[in-house]
């Protein structure tokens, strides 16, 4: 345990876990998270490139956004959804962009995305993969 600890400690916050079936539910939130986040980090650039910004400038806006929404919610003790709450105001560019995403069925989109990560990943470990869900 200490072993594995010193190396990944470089790599950044390691969460140790008890139960096994964890790590196949952590591959599909953390592991292939980064590529979630780039995939938006991707749409929000071309977005803003596509509105007339420079794609360097939109580049450095998208990732200042993340890195202080991220920041944000760490320093917080609230749940997300209080925190987008707190900045959406009623009317406003917030909460039209928000509609729209929930329009698009973003949460079943992102839902759908991590069930099938962790899906693949117990068929990756010769477990059964048809996990049942709600």
């Amino acid at each position: 345990k200490d072993l594995i600890k010193q190396l990944l400690d470089p790599l950044g916050k390691e969460e140790y876990v008890d139960d096994e079936d964890f790590i196949d539910m952590a591959t599909a939130v953390s592991g292939s998270g980064p590529a979630y986040t780039f995939l938006f980090m991707e749409a929000s650039i071309e977005s803003a490139v596509h509105m007339g910004l420079p794609r360097g400038l939109a580049k450095t806006l998208t990732e200042e956004t993340m890195k202080g929404a991220i920041a944000y919610a760490q320093a917080s003790k609230e749940h997300p959804a209080i925190l987008r709450n707190d900045i959406t105001s009623p009317g406003g560019t917030t909460a039209a962009a928000t509609y729209k995403l929930e329009e698009g069925r973003f949460r079943t989109v992102v839902t759908d995305a991590i069930w099938a990560a962790y899906q693949r990943a117990r068929q990756l470990g010769g477990k059964d993969h048809k996990v049942w869900r709600l």
